[in-house]
């Protein structure tokens, strides 16, 4: 049967997030976001991106290819064998070695997150330069992005949800909150203090991150947000220009269609 080549699947592999992308042409047509399981075997990764699959009415003979980005590598040959045993096609693994229409000025250019590659390829391609990239996961990273499509590195923290993890793990009378904020940023009772602290703490963090980061590439620079976590800040802040939960798949599919 002939294959539709419109049809892409990308992959992030994250270290609490599998977020999965069908793109026909550049449009993103159905997009999943899991919890990664790192006891999970190869069959059990292949029958889950079938079912993701089956349930969407998705061909397997419609795949013109798929694009992998991992920053887990105990897992990422795994996900590499369950695509090429249950999705008959071996990805494109995202790296620095590939074409990507932007040079990594990185000291150890081989160091740099799939992710954050992905991430700066799509504000490249999507979006005026300078840029500023945030990706709110399991780390929060800032990515700089210079006004000649040049990646120059960037800046890794822990994510607002790792945070919170450590912050009612090493306390011995402060609780699990949910991740919100209160009615005013002045708690004035342990949980809404605890959420202000989180929530609010976090947006002057991301603002004066930006700030600095505009000191350094002008004050003309582009933010775009992207991540799990990011609607859970941008509510709150306007030094966030473009919304983009997807963004990293967006990357993926640019990153393929340089490299097919």
């Amino acid at each position: 049967m002939t294959k539709n080549i419109s049809d892409l699947l990308a992959i992030d592999l994250g270290n609490t997030n599998l977020a999965i992308g069908l793109f026909q042409g550049s449009e993103l047509t159905e997009h999943w976001r899991l919890s990664t399981d790192h006891k999970r075997m190869q069959d059990e990764y292949g029958l889950q991106f079938l079912g993701l699959l089956e349930n969407s009415g998705v061909s397997l003979t419609a795949f013109s290819g798929i694009v992998l980005s991992s920053v887990v590598p105990p897992l990422t040959e795994r996900v590499v064998q369950a695509c090429e045993t249950y999705l008959g096609q071996k990805p494109v693994i995202v790296s620095s070695d590939l074409n990507l229409n932007v040079k990594i000025r990185y000291d150890d250019p081989t160091a740099v997150g799939a992710d954050r590659i992905a991430d700066a390829v799509a504000a490249t391609t999507l979006f005026s330069s300078p840029s500023c990239v945030i990706d709110f996961g399991t780390a929060t990273t800032f990515n700089a992005i210079n006004e000649n499509d040049e990646y120059l590195g960037g800046a890794i923290l822990p994510g607002i949800g790792l945070s919170a993890e450590v912050l009612f793990e090493r306390t011995a009378k402060l609780t699990s909150v949910e991740l919100s904020a209160p009615p005013s940023i002045i708690g004035t009772n342990t949980r809404h203090a605890m959420q202000s602290g989180l929530i609010y703490g976090y947006v002057a963090l991301v603002e004066g991150m930006v700030k600095r980061f505009k000191q350094e590439l002008g004050d003309e620079t582009v933010v775009i947000a992207t991540g799990g976590h990011v609607h859970r800040i941008s509510s709150y802040t306007d030094v966030i220009d473009h919304i983009k939960p997807w963004l990293t798949l967006e990357g993926l599919r640019i990153i393929w269609e340089l490299n097919r």
